[in-house]
């Protein structure tokens, strides 16, 4: 799955057998290697970063330590075609990408929800380099996706490496995320619950002093190299009663109903190319036009939206140019996603959120409905509302607000309106950003518990191979002769092929009208379940359905559909029980 290991191998695999036997000190060594992580995170954080903004100063003669969506103007009509020529290059990475992957990359969140952390170096490799070609061409995606990538891949690398447990190897998944984002935004508890909300699944004890450690590496070491992180600097906010927190409720319901609208039109974009049969390398392009256009007007909708919002926190403006530059953004983020460029909707839905808070904050106060609310709180309000709503992590919004802010007072309203905003999205559609992206790919994923534990147990697995047959033109003086009361409970019945037939209950073939038979009569009137059989591909979830819709408690496991030659038979006590021990197992490894 990865090259990395090949130059230290060695070295690593030595290591691997040594933390086997650690023993009690394994945990003080996890947190070690937590650490070392969350340092990738901030290195990864400072470089792609730092590589982003050489290219908008060399594309679009962004000043050093600016941002490109503060821009008043672009210096020159000519670089609305920047974003063009970014599709177009990144049509071209699509292309090549091809040659090295047959499958979609697998990002944090279904790496630990179905393949047990495991992640490949090499993909996330290629996912962070289209992100930055995204980005630095002005495509009106956000950065932390290449972040939380990169990061991530290397701590399940470095776990797979050293050979460490299942539940180990998923939790420097998400120490590899926490600490991006941490260091993305010099935020050490935003990061870390980002890590338990949306990585990892689950708080607890057992995870909380990596995924912190991890995160607090991060953000010290991208601090300490110079990474462009974000920061929100707000003016004074009045200190807040209880009664002023209810404007925010539904605030908070409306953000919810826009983070919703957000990602259908995301949807419908890519789903409107699919329609008009557009290639997909060459839909990164007619994207890239259509940014290019909206970023004549402002270009504030170009790239992250770092310099936007904050721009927008401190600007007067009026209510029409602030409803226009949502409408922008929005618009401008939808293509950007839809038409295949490669990103997330992190830091653009927190300049979306900004906006409309700001919009609703000064609608609200000029029509007195509530007179004496902040527009600044309305902001920030929003900004983590909506943002909760995309992402799907309340607390992980709730923390960066309060981080970034420093400011205490405004916890409570931000915390309830991000808290309504996840519920409302929940309810209503069911799915993040992230989870409706597998979705949309056929993945049933809600969030990043562990189901491919289930998934990987298999009937193959569980089923015993000792199976009794008989032919269908064998007769009932035969069968009753080869298998008598007690011999066994069931036979399988094949054809003259070998193909399946069905199965006969040794019981049935001794009951007394059946006894009345004539001697020649063959055994074809007992076969029972000729149409329910299983396959050795199913999973345990899938199967145990079939156990209650034949009414029996064992079945034969057929190779395929074509040969239905039985391989094994498997009984729905030993299914249940299996599945049960992986469910124990799983909770075990959550809460440690």
């Amino acid at each position: 799955m990865t090259d990395l290991s090949l130059p230290y191998s060695r070295l690593f695999r030595t290591m691997g057998r040594r933390v086997v036997r650690l023993g009690r000190w394994r945990a003080a060594l996890l947190l070690a290697i937590a650490s070392m992580v969350g340092l990738a995170g901030g290195v990864v954080v400072f470089l792609v970063g730092r590589l982003t903004a050489l290219l908008h100063a060399l594309l679009y003669a962004v000043a050093d330590g600016g941002h490109l969506s503060e821009e008043a103007a672009l210096h020159a009509p000519w670089m609305a075609v920047v974003p063009l020529l970014g599709g177009a290059m990144l049509g071209v990475s699509i292309i090549l990408a091809r040659r090295f992957r047959t499958r979609p990359p697998v990002d944090p969140i279904e790496a630990n929800a179905i393949h047990g952390g495991l992640m490949s170096f090499r993909e996330s490799v290629i996912v962070t380099a289209q992100t930055v070609i995204s980005s630095g061409f002005g495509a009106s995606v956000g950065l932390e996706a290449g972040y939380t990538q990169l990061s991530a891949s290397l701590g399940s690398w470095l776990g797979k490496t050293l050979r460490l447990r299942r539940h180990e190897l998923r939790l420097l998944v998400g120490c590899g995320a926490a600490a991006a984002i941490a260091a993305a935004f010099d935020a050490p508890f935003t990061g870390a619950f980002y890590a338990f909300e949306l990585i990892i699944g689950v708080y607890s004890i057992g995870t909380l002093a990596p995924v912190i450690a991890a995160a607090l590496c991060g953000s010290f070491l991208a601090h300490r190299l110079g990474a462009l992180q974000s920061s929100i600097a707000l003016g004074i906010v009045p200190t807040l009663s209880a009664r002023d927190v209810i404007p925010f409720f539904i605030l908070g319901m409306l953000c919810a109903v826009l983070a919703i609208g957000l990602m259908l039109s995301v949807a419908m974009i890519e789903r409107g190319f699919s329609r008009l049969k557009i290639a997909q390398p060459i839909r990164p392009a007619i994207g890239g036009v259509i940014v290019g256009g909206m970023a004549l007007v402002t270009p504030a909708v170009l790239s992250t939206g770092h310099g936007a919002l904050e721009a927008q926190i401190s600007a007067q403006t009026g209510l029409a140019w602030i409803a226009a530059l949502f409408a922008l953004k929005f618009v401008a983020s939808s293509i950007s996603l839809g038409a295949g460029f490669r990103g997330g909707l992190f830091f653009a839905s927190l300049l979306m959120g900004a906006l409309f808070g700001k919009l609703y904050g000064t609608l609200v106060a000029l029509t007195g409905l509530a007179p004496n609310i902040d527009p600044t709180l309305a902001i920030v309000v929003g900004m983590a509302s909506l943002a909760a709503g995309v992402v799907g992590g309340p607390l992980t919004m709730t923390f960066l607000v309060l981080e970034t802010t420093g400011d205490l007072t405004i916890s409570a309203a931000v915390m309830v309106a991000a808290a309504i905003s996840v519920f409302m999205v929940r309810e209503l559609f069911g799915y993040s950003f992230s989870t409706w992206r597998f979705h949309l790919r056929g993945e049933n994923i809600h969030s990043p518990h562990d189901v491919g534990r289930v998934r990987n147990l298999t009937v193959g697995k569980m089923m015993r191979l000792d199976v009794r047959k008989a032919g269908e033109r064998m007769t009932l003086v035969e069968f009753r002769s080869k298998y008598p009361l007690g011999s066994t409970k069931r036979v399988v019945i094949t054809d003259a092929a070998g193909k399946y037939v069905g199965v006969v209950l040794v019981a049935d073939a001794f009951q007394p009208h059946v006894e009345e038979e004539p001697p020649d009569q063959t055994i074809a009137g007992l076969v029972r379940y000729r149409d329910t059989f299983l396959l050795p591909g199913l999973n345990a979830a899938d199967a145990a359905p079939l156990f209650q819709k034949a009414d029996s408690e064992e079945l034969a496991v057929v190779d395929n559909l074509g040969n239905r030659n039985v391989v094994g038979l498997l009984t729905e006590a030993h299914l249940l029980r299996r599945y049960s021990e992986e469910l124990d197992k799983g909770l075990k490894d959550l809460t440690g």
